[in-house]
């Protein structure tokens, strides 16, 4: 179907790439993310303007983190821009004068993946994204499924403890309070606080104290043996893998994806995933087990995912 751009709206940037049919993107143009809704969409139009110069287009593919309609054209809510039922197809369209598709961004990533990167030879596969966040996408018989009203896949808001972590959305005890970068630090913090004397290479990396630890602090120290960033990175490892082994209870994927921020910290935090995920899988020892691989694909998979996206027919037809 020929070259299609796709949008990766980040915090502080807005990404537009002119992406092949084979996932390859031919080039890219950046602008700073505003702070205002109306102001994001002129952005998103200036970057998408921006890499097309030169090139053949047939259509854009828009990530977007939020909740999207199953006509991939309005975002019901998103968490971090003031976007109610916002008609973002429509206003992009009249920019851009081409033909325009918007996703949940976590599903784009998840495409991403499963067509170009590490899902590649599998027909159903689970992304999980382990960011800041939780985030995760389905796809079964080589489709991405998104649910009767557009919004499945929210994984990060499972519930896994009844009355438990407030979470920003507004409930209690979801998983992303538990296996995501926040969780990660929020543990490293709690112990350091509690065991000094065995965070001494953690709390060097910072500022001295238990508020001054980042991740990169953790990673770093882990690395280094730290007991403290250790054992912070086997705690999200128990939670994210119970939460895959219910997960494979739902969909019995033949792989599980893990993306996000995290894993990039390669077998340091997916070992100990995989090894909770087969401890909490039921019937584990006398079932097939699913896979649990790092996605390939970085930071591109959301753009690249949505670019090709805006290739594929319309979900309700």
């Amino acid at each position: 179907m020929g070259l299609t751009i796709g949008v990766d709206i980040g915090g502080t940037k807005i990404a537009a790439g002119v992406v092949d049919e084979e996932g390859n993107i031919l080039s890219t143009f950046k602008v700073p993310t505003p702070t205002t809704p109306e102001a994001i969409i002129d952005a998103i139009a200036s970057a998408v303007e921006g890499a097309r110069a030169g090139h053949e287009i047939v259509g854009v593919g828009i990530g977007a983190a939020g909740y999207v309609n199953r006509q991939r054209s309005t975002v019901y809510f998103a968490p971090n821009i003031d976007w109610r039922n916002e008609p973002l197809k429509e206003k992009v369209e009249a920019r851009t004068g081409l033909p325009v598709v918007v996703e949940n961004d976590a599903n784009a990533a998840a495409w991403g993946e499963y067509k170009f990167g590490a899902g590649k030879g599998h027909r159903n596969v689970i992304c999980i994204t382990l960011g800041t966040g939780l985030g995760g996408g389905i796809i079964i018989g080589n489709k991405l499924r998104r649910g009767h009203f557009g919004v499945a896949a929210e994984f990060g808001h499972i519930r896994m403890v009844p009355d438990g972590l407030l979470c920003g959305c507004g409930s209690q005890g979801c998983w992303e309070q538990y296996a995501s970068g926040r969780a990660l630090v929020r543990y490293a913090k709690q112990r350091a606080n509690a065991t000094p004397e065995r965070a001494e290479i953690l709390l060097a990396l910072g500022d001295g104290t238990p508020d001054g630890i980042e991740g990169k602090h953790i990673s770093m120290a882990a690395r280094q043996g730290c007991p403290v960033a250790v054992d912070s990175y086997r705690e999200l490892a128990r939670w994210a893998g119970a939460g895959l082994a219910d997960l494979a209870s739902l969909f019995d994927p033949s792989a599980f994806i893990v993306g996000g921020g995290l894993s990039d910290e390669g077998d340091l935090v997916l070992d100990p995933i995989r090894k909770s995920y087969k401890r909490w899988l039921v019937g584990g020892n006398w079932r097939p087990v699913a896979d649990v691989i790092a996605a390939q694909l970085g930071n591109k998979a959301g753009l690249v995912g949505a670019a090709d996206l805006a290739r594929e027919p319309d979900p309700i037809m």
